[in-house]
């Protein structure tokens, strides 16, 4: 029997640009996602933090999952995540605490300890004080006592955001987020879909050295999962060339606008660079229905994981909107 049924599926979009579109497009194309996500009964809706890459649009996190929880209406929407080393506790606190006045019960809060850009670029966001991923477990501790009840005594508080208890969730893919998140009773989130290599090793770690709290009494485990599906195997690795190329790209250090998917990828990449995306996709499930059904419920039993946040990176909006009414049949 397919695990599918009591798996509990997501979306992680980076409001990918295509090479003909722009930002304004990638926007509304995410709008679209979301939509859709909502209408399908997927759990929740994440946009994720990234700078200097000019084919994400997704940079201006908790203004774009403001727009996002306005034009929705059950979903959950959140950052996956936050790269809190390139800003202040307090007005990540701000934030939130002030999605969450206006969509209360609908907001996440998803941590990452990266900094997500060049060293150029973190020094632009936060030129006053230098963030560092070595402040990331003392910074959370910030944020948790930012949007918790207010402390006998504590001259700094969040407003909006003082005791909304927004959901804070930690993410990774090494070790570390995953002792962290264990030690301190959080959900964690594994960064399998670009990062798949310590994936076992994380879970086991969070798994075997979580301590229950006042937000979980037991661990909560969600994987990222990269997807292209459509009716074919065959149509499925056509489209999937496009985010072939598009981690390419990043390997190489060029524009990361979506390109259109290609017959092959032979000719366009070495050998060495080959083996690099394929790494990267290590843990993507690419093919027809039936094989998206087989690869997950492997996934899930290898795994026992709660939650399942998938990233699609296909050319035309209208395919990843189908490729997620392909998933969400299967369930």
């Amino acid at each position: 029997m397919s695990r599918l049924a009591d798996a509990r599926f997501s979306i992680l979009d980076l409001a990918p640009i295509r090479d003909d579109g722009t930002a304004a497009d990638a926007l509304h194309n995410a709008v679209a996602l979301a939509r859709h996500a909502d209408e399908l009964g997927f759990e929740r809706f994440w946009v994720a933090e990234h700078h200097n890459m000019d084919g994400i649009a997704s940079s201006a996190t908790a203004v774009l999952i403001g727009h996002l929880a306005g034009q929705t209406t059950r979903i959950r929407l959140g950052a996956g995540g936050v790269m809190l080393p390139n800003h202040a506790p307090l007005v990540i606190a701000e934030q939130f605490g002030t999605l969450e006045a206006l969509y209360p019960g609908r907001i996440d809060l998803g941590l990452g300890r990266a900094p997500g850009a060049d060293q150029f670029t973190a020094h632009a966001l936060r030129r006053d004080r230098m963030g560092s991923a070595d402040d990331f477990p003392d910074d959370v501790e910030e944020l948790e006592l930012l949007l918790g009840p207010r402390q006998p005594g504590q001259r700094v508080i969040a407003m909006p955001g003082v005791d909304s208890q927004v959901p804070i969730w930690l993410l990774g893919s090494s070790l570390f987020s995953a002792q962290l998140a264990a030690a301190k009773g959080l959900p964690y989130a594994f960064a399998s879909h670009f990062a798949p290599r310590f994936m076992h090793d994380a879970i086991r770690v969070y798994r075997d050295n979580f301590q229950p709290s006042k937000v979980l009494d037991k661990p909560y485990v969600m994987l990222g999962v990269p997807l292209v599906t459509a009716p074919t195997d065959e149509e499925a690795e056509y489209l999937a060339t496009s985010a072939y190329q598009r981690v390419l790209a990043l390997i190489r250090g060029h524009s990361m606008r979506l390109r259109p998917p290609v017959k092959s990828m032979q000719g366009l990449w070495l050998p060495h660079e080959q083996e690099a995306v394929g790494n990267f996709f290590g843990m993507a499930v690419i093919g027809g229905p039936e094989k998206i059904r087989a690869n997950l419920d492997v996934l899930l039993e290898q795994t026992q994981a709660d939650e399942l946040i998938f990233t699609c990176d296909l050319y035309d909006n209208a395919d990843r909107l189908r490729a997620f009414s392909i998933l969400a049949g299967l369930r």
